[in-house]
């Protein structure tokens, strides 16, 4: 049976090397073979993200051969730590495990246990590629951080403290805009956040911080569900479960009344917020109406995405309620298990009750093109969003194509969001602006029909 995977859409667990970069100050150090950890960063800079604190070249391996394999890479691995809390100044220390290591049964746990003991900031956890992929190991790393770290220590509930899980970073090119725009949200309500991870975070300080939250918040339909139950468990911390990245008016209004009332936020609080907000975003969004009516012949009706079952779920809901598309092609791309890919189908029914048969749960961009190649060909009223694999058969049907998932390597995403009310409009800028490339329509023929 071949199992290959043509243009893959995410790295293996140890993926989670981009998760501690996310965390200001935090320093994986890899336990793994030559050039592991450079695959992982290389995945990394879609979009361009960059190398973080001490990412890319900087991340300390201790690049594990046949030797170890034999008489085990337990010493050195010590060697590596002590090396690397020696010539880097970090916050927090994650040790991560490759396939070598997971193989060979090297425990990185119990090692960065023997220096945590001495009161060094520093965790370790498995995450060998056969294990799972990034968004296993983005999971494995948070709950290290809150065992071994943050520990067990008696919470001291503050009221209004919330923790917020999101986007897997590095994964969704957008995560650092993501949590900023959900941080800014959240805040409009009178919440004081930890958002834990990008520019927004302060840090391990928040991390030390997660305790002592009234509640937390998880805008993910299943990645990040195995933290919050550990919170819960472990220090009797409630959650709100929001599966779907709020986009645009009508979700971010839902959301913002689903924080609010489990926060107990007084209804007319939220309420103002909300009018306030909504007011802003409908005065840019009629203004576009002329545009809208002069092109009404050259506007796109069909859409097909291809992402992440977060972003997917959003944009979907957002261009379907809010801009009238049809989806025709719902292509989810992070490999839930099966208990999880039943509730995603449970979920898009409930969403999307006249589409349930337009989702598909495929890992394998090649898959997804013979799927969709064919249709575009039918067609030049379609929007296709994805990654860099579906840019060149879109563009080739002359049909509309926008990035919302990785890889992209032809776009810079700096703070770039979607998220929220400013992140509909945002998103609504950047798709009508292809209008105006290659075969569909250009800016001659837009003002020839204005004339």
């Amino acid at each position: 049976m071949n199992c290959e995977i043509s243009e893959p859409r995410f790295t293996c667990a140890l993926g989670a090397q981009n998760t501690v970069l996310a965390i200001p100050r935090a320093i994986p150090i890899v336990h793994a073979g030559p050039g592991c950890s450079s695959i992982v960063s290389a995945f990394a800079q879609s979009g361009y993200q960059g190398e973080a604190y001490a990412g890319g070249n900087q991340v300390p391996s201790t690049n594990t051969d046949e030797s170890n394999v034999v008489f085990g890479g337990e010493r050195d691995l010590r060697s590596e730590i002590e090396s690397a809390m020696q010539v880097m100044k970090g916050d927090l220390f994650v040790v991560l495990s490759g396939c070598t290591a997971g193989i060979i049964g090297d425990n990185v746990e119990e090692i960065a246990k023997d220096y945590a003991v001495e009161g060094l900031p520093i965790v370790g956890t498995d995450t060998p590629g056969f294990k799972g992929n990034a968004y296993h190991g983005h999971e494995a790393v948070i709950k290290a951080i809150i065992n071994q770290y943050v520990g067990n220590v008696k919470p001291n509930v503050q009221k209004g403290l919330v923790n917020v899980f999101a986007d897997v970073p590095a994964q969704n090119p957008f995560w650092r805009g993501d949590f900023e725009q959900l941080k800014i949200l959240v805040e409009k309500l009178g919440l004081k956040v930890n958002i834990l991870f990008g520019p927004s975070s302060r840090g391990v300080e928040e991390w030390k911080d997660i305790p002592n939250a009234e509640f937390n918040i998880l805008v993910s339909p299943w990645v990040g569900l195995e933290v919050v139950e550990l919170l819960k468990k472990k220090y009797g911390t409630p959650y709100l479960h929001y599966p779907i990245l709020p986009i645009g008016a009508l979700q971010s209004n839902d959301f913002l009344r689903s924080v609010a009332a489990f926060a107990g936020i007084d209804k007319e609080v939220a309420e103002e917020v909300i009018q306030k907000e909504k007011k802003r975003y409908y005065e840019y969004f009629v203004d576009t109406a002329d545009f809208f009516s002069s092109l009404q012949n050259n506007l796109p009706y069909e859409l097909y995405v291809s992402g992440d079952s977060l972003t997917t779920f959003g944009v979907t809901k957002y261009l379907e309620n809010e801009v009238g598309y049809i989806p025709s092609g719902i292509f989810v791309t992070d490999n839930p298990n099966q208990k999880n890919e039943e509730k995603l189908r449970e979920l898009f029914a409930k969403e999307f009750p006249n589409y349930a048969d337009k989702i598909f749960f495929e890992i394998d961009s090649e898959k997804i093109r013979d799927r969709t190649e064919p249709e575009l060909k039918k067609t030049n009223r379609a929007l296709v969003l994805g990654s860099d694999w579906e840019k060149v058969y879109t563009k080739q049907s002359g049909n509309l194509f926008q990035y919302i998932s990785a890889p992209i390597h032809q776009q810079l995403i700096v703070e770039k969001s979607y998220v929220g009310y400013r992140g509909g409009l945002r998103l609504l800028e950047d798709i009508y602006n292809t209008l105006f490339e290659g075969k569909t329509i250009t800016n001659q023929t837009y003002q020839a029909k204005l004339a």
